[in-house]
């Protein structure tokens, strides 16, 4: 999971453009780069491809299930140096080898997100938590959906997703940063002030360097720091 985990959903703003491949046909090279090939009935030619490569697959790799760790391997390296349609074809590759790999449904989740594709991420991450539903990193990553969708939408929906989410996050590992930091955010969009500020503190003893600034300044100045750390 270090891979993944080191790949936490970054800032983007907002989009709603979510929903690319249902607005037309999409010739197979299109569909490689869509997550889970765009979710469409496949063609002809996709099923054979497809064919081919499991069956190339099954000569070069122990199982299948090794083959799709690879694949999710690979994939992250491409996501990281930022090469999105790679990675995301690489992902799906993953998933079709593996459809219990909790991995490429992250992984997918995350391409998503860096596109601004929102609702695609959050199906993505979803699908990963049913999966694995006590993975610490990976609910907070879908909290960080909801708390975005929140942002664009003004859902309470959201916001009630995103609070289970890092509840049962928080109950599991309290010491993950990421986890107190979107709590900090949840209880600012609830105008729970003194609330914010403790996990933000929380936050920042952990892991300093994934403190954001901005949201600082928009909590002080709806509340000035009780502890005075932030003048």
């Amino acid at each position: 999971m270090s891979l993944a985990q080191n790949t936490h959903l970054a800032s983007a703003g907002p989009s709603t453009d979510t929903n690319v491949a249902h607005k037309k046909s999409l010739d197979l090279k299109e569909r490689r780069v869509l997550p889970l090939f765009g979710e469409v009935s496949k063609t002809s030619e996709q099923i054979d491809e497809e064919i081919k490569f499991l069956s190339e697959c099954d000569k070069s790799f122990s199982s299948r299930a090794e083959a799709s760790s690879f694949f999710a391997t690979r994939a992250w390296e491409y996501l990281q140096e930022g090469s999105l349609d790679t990675a995301c074809y690489r992902f799906n590759l993953a998933q079709l080898l593996n459809d219990k790999n909790v991995e490429a449904y992250w992984g997918l989740g995350v391409v998503s997100y860096q596109r601004e594709n929102w609702v695609d991420a959050k199906r993505m991450l979803s699908k990963g938590v049913s999966l694995q539903g006590d993975n610490v990193a990976l609910l907070v990553d879908l909290s960080t959906v909801e708390l975005k969708l929140y942002a664009i939408t003004s859902r309470k929906e959201e916001l009630d997703e995103a609070s289970e989410l890092l509840k049962h996050a928080v109950s599991i590992d309290s010491t993950y940063a990421l986890g107190q930091y979107n709590l900090a955010l949840l209880h600012y969009n609830l105008n729970e002030l003194d609330k914010s500020w403790e996990h933000l503190h929380k936050g920042r003893t952990l892991d300093f360097n994934q403190l954001n600034l901005d949201f600082v300044e928009l909590l002080k100045a709806k509340m000035p720091d009780p502890q005075g750390f932030f003048k």
